[in-house]
């Protein structure tokens, strides 16, 4: 039998730039806010390796990276080979993996995991565009970061964009599990609960 949809669970990460700005509080009350509930909460400041293992190698999703690069270049009128030295989307991929990684594991973060109607969903909607400049006035992103792609590339860096958060339930599963945080999940009812769906 499938799990009630109000039991749906997804892993959030505030990324290290928004601890080190102070934000896992506002991030936590805009969770909370809509009804969702954190079933499990820690601060955590997880080694290259774990952050390695966090993103996919394959490549595919590499590929799709240097795309993404490609793209902001074209769009603010940068050659790439101006600025990376190369214009393949494949051998760009991995460069900006890299920089995820190092940005990643620069300091600590809160690793929580999240549950409600459409978890997933609901806090990719109140998360924003990954791209904060692109991001709607009312997400997370938009509200508090103004950084891009074309200013990270520039600068050989990841996106300062504040908060990871699972795109699919499948990747929610996998991510909940190799952060540890299925033992570390509570079960209790909010007292709205019931109100709100």
């Amino acid at each position: 039998m499938k799990p009630h949809p109000r039991e749906e669970m997804t892993f959030v990460l505030v990324k290290p730039d928004g601890v080190r700005r102070g934000l896992v509080g506002e991030v936590i009350r805009r969770i909370e806010q809509t009804g969702l509930k954190i079933i499990a909460l820690e601060m955590y400041t997880p080694s290259r390796e774990e952050i390695d293992k966090h993103y996919p190698k394959d490549e595919a999703w590499i590929t799709r990276l240097g795309h993404k690069t490609l793209s902001t270049y074209e769009k603010y009128g940068l050659d790439p080979m101006e600025e990376m030295g190369k214009n393949k989307a494949e051998e760009i991929g991995p460069d900006v993996r890299g920089w995820l990684v190092d940005y990643m594991s620069s300091g600590p973060v809160v690793k929580m995991v999240v549950a409600g109607v459409h978890a997933v969903d609901m806090v990719r909607k109140l998360a924003g565009n990954t791209q904060p400049a692109l991001a709607e006035m009312g997400t997370i992103r938009g509200d508090y970061s103004v950084d891009s792609a074309a200013s990270a590339n520039t600068d050989k860096r990841a996106i300062h964009n504040l908060i990871h958060a699972s795109e699919t339930a499948e990747e929610a599963k996998h991510e909940i599990d190799h952060w540890g945080m299925k033992k570390k999940l509570h079960s209790y009812k909010r007292v709205e609960e019931d109100l709100m769906i």
